[in-house]
């Protein structure tokens, strides 16, 4: 295939908590972090606890605005939009998938999954269909009506995934999806997010502490005081 098309760009990426009120200052956490992702590109994000990652995250995801810098969504800059227009942005163009599954406790697994195309207003009939294709893609045909006290910890978490490709994302970001899973169920998902982002070319950015999963992403990047450097790069006219 020729060269991937740029989704996702981070530019100069500062950001600064204000301590102000321990009277410790500013505690500057990302020191100018410089990252690029291209369609169906899948990008590791590792480093030690505390480094920013998860913050870098939330950043590109438009949860959490940089203290300085721009986050470029197909070459806009995605912190130009008010509140309003970013959480639209959000919820068409970014799935999010994190550590917790944050499944709400009242609702099926169906409906968990359908949320994000009820919130854009879409109707019942083709958002509860989309969502029953996904539960099935992701091994949960069976589970359609189960509430997440009914499912396993692996299945909730698969249940998250559905959800985070609800509204067709072009970018997934995932935050230590497989933190609370034991080996088996973790693999799984992993397997799960791999072949979901190559089959339906999303890019995907997962920050993980798992050195195996690390290596099989196409790129890895490591934060390190602030800064991001490259582990594993690939030419981006790598292969399909």
């Amino acid at each position: 295939m020729g060269v991937r098309e740029m989704i996702l760009e981070a530019v100069s990426i500062r950001k600064v908590f204000d301590l102000a009120k321990n009277n410790k200052g500013g505690l500057e956490v990302l020191k100018g972090i410089d990252l690029n992702v291209r369609e169906g590109e899948i990008l590791a994000v590792v480093g030690a606890s505390g480094a920013g990652k998860s913050t870098l995250l939330h950043i590109l995801g438009a949860l959490d605005r940089p203290t300085a810098g721009e986050v470029r969504f197909e070459g806009k800059n995605i912190f130009a939009m008010n509140e309003k227009e970013l959480a639209r942005f959000r919820n068409q163009n970014i799935g999010f998938v994190f550590q917790f599954h944050h499944l709400l406790p009242e609702f099926t697994a169906l409906e968990n999954v359908a949320m994000p195309s009820m919130i854009e207003g879409k109707k019942l009939e083709i958002t509860q269909e989309k969502a029953r294709v996904l539960l099935k893609e992701v091994g949960l045909g069976d589970r359609l009506d189960h509430k997440p006290s009914e499912l396993s910890g692996g299945e909730q978490q698969r249940v998250a995934v559905a959800r985070a490709l609800m509204n067709q994302p072009k970018v997934i970001l995932a935050d230590e999806p497989t933190g609370n899973l034991d080996t088996a169920n973790g693999q799984m998902l992993h397997d799960l997010l791999w072949n979901l982002s190559k089959s339906r070319r999303q890019a995907l950015v997962i920050v993980t502490h798992n050195t195996l999963l690390a290596s099989r992403a196409d790129r890895v990047i490591r934060i390190v005081d602030g800064r991001a450097t490259a582990v594993k790069s690939v030419p981006v006219s790598a292969q399909a």
